[in-house]
């Protein structure tokens, strides 16, 4: 439900955050809220933005505790492989054959369509562009998240991930000017699996030295190899 509200402790229990630190930020505007009668309000669909634009500045530590958060929620299990799963046959491509921001979208959405995963690849690929131009999704050094603002259940047959490497890297909007070579496009039929796997994305990518290892892959097998090995590492 985009319109489902929460309250004080609702959003506590969903982030995994002590109640006194949630009314701190609402007290200071700093999450997306209003006050009625004197406590305050929030709408999950602001939240889980408010979520996905940090999730670059939290500690592993944080991050899993959101995705047990999320997970409570909405019934999911945090013990799991999520994102393994998710990549289909034909869902990695090392290398990448793209050299700018909307070649790098439009080569992503083929993998997916070529799976047989997308029913409406020109629409996708405009909603995945439109959420580049709101803000980049290349919160960490080399790497970029690319997925649609909303989930968008009509455009896809299945949520799924998949995943690029450019052989160079590509100008892509990271606030720091720095280039972009590693690629997780993530697509899903809903917002709750939308926000568990960006959650544990960002855990698999956090440890010294993970980007360096998916960096280094030398084809698609050895690139997907790595991918697992890391959320296996993350679910240990």
């Amino acid at each position: 439900m985009p319109r489902e509200q929460m309250n004080e402790q609702q959003v506590a229990a969903y982030l995994n955050l002590d109640l006194r630190e949630v009314v701190k930020l609402a007290s200071r505007g700093q999450i997306p809220c209003r006050k009625v009668a004197g406590k305050f309000l929030f709408f999950k669909a602001q939240v889980e933005h408010w979520v996905e634009e940090r999730i670059h500045t939290l500690g592993r530590k944080d991050l899993a505790g959101i995705e047990r958060g999320v997970a409570a929620h909405h019934g999911l299990e945090t013990s799991a492989e999520l994102v393994g799963p998710l990549i289909p046959a034909g869902g990695v491509a090392a290398p990448l054959d793209a050299r700018t921001r909307d070649a790098t979208i439009r080569a992503l959405v083929d993998l997916a369509d070529r799976a047989g995963l997308v029913y409406a690849r020109e629409h996708l690929h405009a909603e995945i562009l439109r959420r580049e131009e709101l803000c980049s999704t290349a919160i960490m050094p080399g790497v970029a998240l690319p997925h649609p603002r909303h989930p968008l259940p009509y455009d896809i047959a299945a949520s799924f991930v998949v995943v690029g490497l450019t052989s160079s890297g590509i100008p892509y909007g990271a606030e720091d000017g720095s280039l972009t070579r590693l690629f997780f496009l993530v697509c899903c039929k809903d917002e709750r699996t939308h926000l568990h796997v960006l959650a544990r994305l960002a855990q698999m990518l956090h440890p010294a030295g993970a980007i360096d290892a998916l960096l280094g892959a030398e084809d698609a097998d050895a690139l997907r190899r790595v991918v697992c090995r890391q959320e296996a590492a993350v679910m240990a």
